[in-house]
């Protein structure tokens, strides 16, 4: 009976495509794009082997691209009608069970029987990485920390797969507030394997949370060999840069990302980097920069996908690129089809609450901001500040979003709650040229001069240290 390298049974599974199936995990792990060619030579190897098929489901899932989560619905569906599941192993069995769940739609539940198997097996790195993911798309923090940090005693140091663990508990470390222990985390994943990309992003993240930019700007510079191509997450690991340069105040250092790596004719129309070309020219457009031509090519690039509801995530970044571009329309077309979706929608799909309780409102006070209804905007967006994480993503991505809801404060001339936003923001992330750039109009507009002028002062002066960093 063949066996991975973590002793779990791989059925149906010959010696070749085990091979494959250990080469493709690893893939997985760092990010790297033959995870799918590795995936579909097991399935070729052995057909009848369960965990090639659970794997490419997964796969089909990663990416949160509706037409590849049909495919591989489809595929799943047909092999599983042909195969007994009295053949399978328990840990297979819940793996099949995960795989369906998820594309059935119940995320949600599908991450719960992953960490029903990474309790049970906790050296099933499948299992943890897929998990990892599940938590990251719907902006679980504590799940992202506890389900690696809940195995990684069952693993030996010298494994392989356990600097990637580490990355991933970095990452999750950072989700939870937990900066400095996921700096040292990530740096030790990174040590182990340089070309971590994910191990890479976590330390960035932490840099990030803190206002650290120029460390950041350091960091990323100093290993751009190891992020910057040859992995899926090189656009992302730009768009962290290109963040860090925005807060030193280096427009033209943005824009030359953004057109370099971030979107550009070669750039391939998926979810994962459109999301993030829309959150970085959204922030430029909350400091009244004008970047039309580029709004026009990315909310075409959107608008070609022709995708229907499948995570609300994704749909708040169309919806940032359509009112970017002018494109109000398309941008009340899109809530008006999630609207009518909606009502047609089993609520157990993870995506029904995500969509009707976040993504509608966020993406109406999206378009109520650029028909410059603010205070429209503030009506929408404050009373699920607090629950903006559970539609998924990061801290720092979300964050175009409470920088929104703070704009829309201050241009409503609802300065009691923008001085609470403000005031909630420097206090817990004191460097952030952003964060004093906005007070300082706030004190403006308050007609305290000696306010503004101090903390413009004090957003230049951290803005410099980025500068510096930068070169």
């Amino acid at each position: 009976m063949e066996m991975d390298r973590h002793t779990h049974v791989l059925s149906g599974t010959g010696h070749e495509a085990a091979r494959h199936y250990e080469r493709a995990l690893d893939a997985l792990l760092f990010f790297r794009a033959e995870v799918a060619d590795e995936t579909q030579a097991m399935a070729a190897a052995s057909p009848d082997s369960v965990m090639a098929h659970v794997f490419s489901a997964y796969l089909g899932l990663l990416g949160t691209e509706e037409k590849d989560a049909a495919d591989a619905r489809r595929s799943f569906g047909a092999f599983r009608s042909t195969v007994d599941p009295g053949v399978l192993s328990p840990r297979e069995k819940m793996h099949a069970a995960a795989a369906q769940t998820w594309l059935d739609g119940d995320m949600l539940r599908a991450g719960e029987i992953l960490g029903e198997i990474s309790t049970e097996f906790p050296r099933d790195a499948l299992a943890l990485a897929v998990g990892h993911q599940i938590d990251f798309f719907t902006g679980d923090a504590q799940r992202l920390r506890d389900r690696i940090g809940g195995a990684l005693s069952a693993w030996d140091g010298e494994d392989p797969h356990y600097g990637p663990l580490l990355g991933m508990y970095a990452f999750g470390l950072e989700e939870a507030g937990h900066y400095g222990h996921a700096e040292e985390i990530g740096l030790r994943a990174v040590e182990r394997h340089p070309r971590d990309v994910w191990g890479i992003h976590a330390v960035v993240h932490t840099y990030e949370m803190r206002g650290l930019f120029g460390e950041g700007i350091r960091y990323l510079d100093a290993r751009t060999e190891d992020w910057a191509d040859g992995n899926y997450l090189s656009v992302h690991n730009a768009w962290h840069y290109a963040l860090y340069a925005l807060e030193a105040g280096s427009i033209g250092r943005v824009l030359a990302v953004y057109d370099n790596t971030l979107h550009n004719e070669a750039s391939q129309s998926v979810a994962m980097e459109l999301l993030d070309a829309s959150a970085l020219l959204w922030r430029l457009l909350l400091a009244d920069i004008d970047v039309e031509p580029r709004w026009v090519a990315l909310a075409q690039a959107w608008a070609g996908r022709e995708v229907g509801a499948y995570y609300a995530f994704n749909d708040v970044h169309a919806v940032m690129a359509y009112v970017g571009a002018g494109r109000l329309s398309d941008a009340e077309r899109l809530v008006t089809e999630r609207e009518q979706w909606l009502s047609r929608t089993d609520p157990s799909v993870t995506n029904h609450a995500m969509t009707r309780e976040i993504g509608i409102p966020v993406c109406r006070a999206l378009i109520a901001y650029r028909r410059q209804q603010y205070a429209r905007v503030v009506e929408l967006l404050a009373p699920i500040r607090y629950r903006l994480n559970s539609f998924g993503g990061s801290h720092a991505q979300r964050d175009a979003i409470q920088r929104t809801l703070v704009e829309a404060a201050i241009r409503s001339g609802r300065q009691d709650l923008a001085r609470a936003l403000l005031s909630e923001r420097i206090n817990l992330r004191p460097i952030c040229p952003y964060n004093w750039r906005a007070r300082a109009r706030l004190a403006d507009r308050l007609g305290d001069t000696a306010q503004a002028a101090t903390a413009l002062a004090r957003a230049e002066e951290q803005a410099a240290v980025g500068a510096a960093a930068l070169g």
